[in-house]
């Protein structure tokens, strides 16, 4: 009959003392402690499996790993071992899962997502994983990622100002658990047990302000204590209706001010289109005094931070009307592209001339046919816009516009 290995305690385990070879204690069910000629001492499991001895496996160093945290990883071991499965397999299994994180899955998943896409949807794409998803989840396993974990992110967004960016960021996460649960990489999807509704509200906006909100938006900007410059391309984002980065990354070369046309390339665009904005008066005059602003820059609008030549950031103009006290509720930059349609549509321009002139996809045999009779009422369309926009500035007999503030 074998004899029983007497049960260790840690007052044993402290007076073990190392010799010149190894040596190994037994503690019970298989339980070792290897004291290793430096001092060291470490934990180990001896099982059989099927009736053969296999190697010993490896717990970690003690005190690190106590007595009582060795005898329960011996435990869960050795339950595997009654039911004929290998505690070998599952110590792989668990290394192959914490190797796998959210930043080793992302890379993959989100090269396979941005495969064919546009240009500003892949900016989006790897903004939302790269400032937000990756930073605060990135190193976790993607396994060990609970429905809290993406809730805190989400309630970190929000806390600065971002409840939209919110909803976004967990819209991304929710695919790509979706994307790994087909694979079957993983078994739930932490993000899906979060409600939408109660990070932000999803809704388009229908915003379109009034005349006299563009006169008290645009006066107020001009009476401003910001940057000329920054008070220019506001202006600009109204007249030429263009989206916001189309305009603060916009570069001289694309401007042809003796022409009247500004030649915006695809790869600037959000659908990947060229697209041209006609120049009205008023843009043309706003251009020619940026000109002198922006001094040797390629860029209409360039940083003011380091010496590099590059443009302002995207917020920059975001962050510039905030800082305004303006009488207008519920109004964001964007809501330009949406008023222009609406004040245009009710002076009664052409439709489809309005949808080219918003760098907006006409489908069917309209959006080919008789183009150069789309540039002629965009040309008119334009400049009746820019007209709008002066006559509700000036409705309150303001400084003339084009003077340095």
């Amino acid at each position: 009959m074998p004899r029983q290995a007497i049960p260790l305690t840690d007052t044993k385990i402290r007076a073990l003392k190392p010799k010149n070879e190894r040596y190994r204690v037994s503690d019970a069910g298989g339980l070792l402690l290897e004291v290793m000629p430096s001092g060291s001492k470490i934990w180990r499991y001896r099982y059989q499996l099927h009736g053969v001895r296999q190697a010993p496996l490896t717990i970690g160093p003690y005190p690190e790993i106590s007595l009582a945290a060795a005898r329960k990883q011996r435990d869960e071991w050795a339950e595997l071992v009654a039911r004929g499965e290998s505690p070998k397999r599952a110590v792989q299994a668990a290394k192959a899962e914490k190797r796998n994180t959210v930043a080793a899955f992302a890379e993959g998943w989100l090269a396979e997502q941005l495969e064919g896409k546009s240009t500003s949807y892949q900016k989006t794409m790897r903004r939302v994983m790269e400032k937000d998803v990756l930073p605060w989840l990135g190193g976790m396993p993607l396994t060990e990622v609970k429905p809290g974990d993406v809730l805190e992110l989400c309630d970190r967004i929000k806390s600065r100002g971002s409840p939209k960016m919110a909803l976004q960021t967990r819209n991304v996460v929710k695919r790509m658990y979706d994307y790994a649960i087909a694979r079957r990489m993983v078994e739930n999807n932490p993000a899906a047990a979060l409600v939408a509704r109660f990070i932000a509200t999803e809704e388009s906006r229908t915003r379109a302000l009034s005349g006299d909100e563009v006169g008290k938006v645009l006066r107020a900007i001009y009476a401003s204590d910001i940057r000329r410059a920054l008070k220019l391309a506001l202006h600009l984002l109204v007249i030429t209706m263009v989206r916001k980065t189309e305009l603060t990354e916009g570069k001289w070369e694309e401007i042809d001010l003796e022409g009247g046309v500004w030649d915006i390339p695809a790869e600037r665009m959000k659908k990947d289109r060229p697209h041209r904005v006609y120049l009205s008066r008023q843009a043309k005059e706003l251009l020619l005094e940026l000109r002198a602003l922006a001094g040797h820059s390629a860029y209409l609008f360039p940083s003011t931070r380091g010496s590099d030549d590059r443009p302002i950031s995207g917020s920059t103009l975001n962050q510039a009307v905030r800082a305004l006290s303006l009488d207008v509720q519920h109004f964001v930059l964007h809501d330009f592209r949406r008023t222009a349609s609406t004040h245009l549509h009710e002076m009664g321009h052409p439709s489809d001339a309005i949808e080219k002139a918003l760098a907006h996809k006409i489908v069917g045999i309209k959006g080919v046919y008789n183009r150069a009779q789309y540039a002629d009422q965009r040309k008119v369309i334009m400049q009746a816009w820019a007209d709008f926009v002066q006559a509700q500035i000036e409705g309150a007999k303001v400084t003339p516009l084009f003077k340095t503030a």
